[in-house]
C-alpha cells in the first residue's frame, strides 16, 4: 500500500538523489497507532511506517497527531538511516585501505631489527633441543 500521490518534500526528494534512491522502492504504509492516547490513537491511521525494500530498513513514525507531520518524519528519518549506512560503508572501505596500506608497508630499520634478535633468539632455543649424543 504506498501513498504516492501525496507529495513527498523536496529537501527528501534531493536527498534521496543525492543517495541514489528511488522513493517507488520504499513501501509505505499508514497504521493505526499504539500505546498511550487514548480513543484518539486507537481510531485513525497516524502512524507511517516506510521500508526500504533493497536495504530493509525500517522507519516507523508515531511522534504527532498529524499523519502529514509524521510522514514528513519518517522520510526524514529513512534519509538519515541510509546516509548512515552509506557514511559507515564509506569509513568500512576507508579502514580497509588504510589497513592494507599499513600491511604492504616497508619496516623500519628498528623492526627489523628486533624481528632479527627475535629471531636469532628464537633459533637459539631451538638449537637446545637436538638429539641426545649416545656415547
Amino acid at each position: 500500500m504506498t501513498g504516492f500521490p501525496l507529495q513527498i518534500e523536496p529537501d527528501v526528494r534531493r536527498r534521496l538523489a543525492a543517495l541514489g534512491v528511488d522513493p517507488g522502492e520504499v513501501d509505505e504504509k499508514f497504521i493505526r497507532g499504539a500505546g498511550p492516547g487514548g480513543q484518539k490513537i486507537n481510531k485513525t491511521s497516524s502512524t507511517v511506517w516506510l521500508r526500504h525494500r533493497p536495504t530493509g530498513l525500517e522507519v516507523r513514525c508515531q511522534a504527532e497527531r498529524s499523519q502529514g507531520v509524521n510522514r514528513a518524519r519518517a522520510w526524514a528519518g529513512l534519509c538519515a538511516k541510509l546516509e548512515g549506512q552509506n557514511r559507515a560503508a564509506a569509513a568500512a572501505r576507508q579502514a580497509e585501505q588504510a589497513k592494507q596500506l599499513r600491511r604492504g608497508r616497508q619496516k623500519t630499520r628498528g623492526q627489523k631489527a628486533r624481528m632479527i634478535e627475535s629471531k636469532h633468539h628464537r633459533a637459539a632455543i631451538k638449537s637446545g633441543r637436538g638429539r641426545v649424543a649416545a656415547d
